[in-house]
């Protein structure tokens, strides 16, 4: 993989890799907000290598999935610089025609064989993560544990 980061204007970029494009930008004072920030896009990177993972794995199951949605709840060292992420929580929150334990065991690969973006950042800090389906949790977990 190659990739090439830009400088557009004040603290404004462009990240390039394979011919698609990201914005990024600091916030104000520093920027002006009109892109993610770098850490931001670490944290949707992990949510969307999940996500990936576990639909690819419900359409292998023939599960009739309505909607997936991954929500991260990080939490920030405080007291210094730099400031990095001590702990990230994962909520995968699914709806449709899904069998409770088809679901249980796409997350759980996703977060213990497949996604590597996970399995990167839990040597780094503890990823816990739980699962909903039509809005009742069914199970918790951690990641690469």
């Amino acid at each position: 993989m190659k990739t090439s980061t830009v400088w557009k204007t004040n603290m404004s970029f462009a990240g390039e890799c394979n011919g698609n494009t990201v914005s990024m930008d600091a916030k104000p004072p520093l920027g002006k907000a009109e892109g993610m920030t770098p850490k931001e896009l670490v944290v949707i990177g992990l949510s969307g290598c999940t996500a990936m993972d576990v639909i690819a794995l419900m359409k292998k199951h023939k599960q009739e999935v309505k909607t997936l949605n991954v929500e991260a709840d990080v939490t920030k060292s405080s007291g210094g610089y730099p400031e990095v992420f001590t702990h990230i929580k994962l909520t995968f929150n699914a709806e449709g025609n899904i069998e409770k334990d088809k679901l249980i065991e796409s997350v759980t690969l996703s977060q213990t064989k497949y996604c590597g973006v996970s399995a990167m950042l839990a040597k780094a800090l503890p990823i816990d993560y739980k699962v909903v389906l039509n809005g009742e949790e069914i199970a918790t977990g951690k990641a690469f544990a």
